[in-house]
């Protein structure tokens, strides 16, 4: 795949992230509510932090090794959030991450996104399962997961070590044998 694919559900397009998103990027991630709840993000976040997210996705993707997509609402263009399809080829799975700014929380947009990108990973790039972690203190991204028909399959019990404390971790999962079931 050479072109960086664009998604689109009833609300939203996922597409490949754009210089002009940065300062929406660096306002959004830089919520501490938004990067408490998150695994991988820096805070304090810079404007430095979102170019290197931006150069990044750019540079996994021409690896084949990533699919980072910007979240925008479909009616204006405007970016919401993002949601990264991290791939491993030699065991044909993958792992997802996501986050969204707060002002569009409890809309149903990450359900949205992670519905698209779950499709995309199984329909269009053949994989056989993908994951998903979200933090015990995090329960609303589990839902998401859930609503998605992602199956609980592991709390992996102070797997991570963030800002001077240890946090367990719920470990979801989608095989491609049950999302063809669930897709009938």
């Amino acid at each position: 795949m050479k072109t960086f694919p664009t998604l689109h559900t009833s609300r939203l397009t996922l597409g490949q992230l754009e210089i002009s998103d940065i300062p929406t990027i660096t306002a959004y991630a830089g919520n501490p509510n938004v990067s408490k709840i998150l695994r991988t993000m820096p805070y304090p976040y810079a404007e430095k932090d979102a170019i290197f997210w931006l150069n990044r996705s750019r540079t996994e993707f021409e690896k084949q090794t990533a699919y980072i997509f910007r979240i925008g609402l479909t009616t204006t263009g405007e970016f919401i959030g993002g949601i990264g399809l991290h791939i491993k080829k030699e065991h044909q799975k993958a792992v997802i991450g996501y986050w969204i700014g707060e002002l569009f929380w409890g809309k149903g947009y990450m359900t949205e996104a992670l519905g698209a990108v779950l499709e995309f990973g199984f329909e269009t790039l053949n994989l056989n399962k993908i994951q998903a972690v979200h933090k015990l203190d995090n329960p609303q991204s589990g839902k998401v997961m859930a609503k998605n028909n992602m199956i609980q399959e592991a709390e992996l019990v102070d797997d991570m070590y963030q800002n001077g404390q240890f946090h367990t971790l719920i470990q979801y999962r989608l095989t491609k044998r049950e999302y063809q079931q669930m897709s009938k």
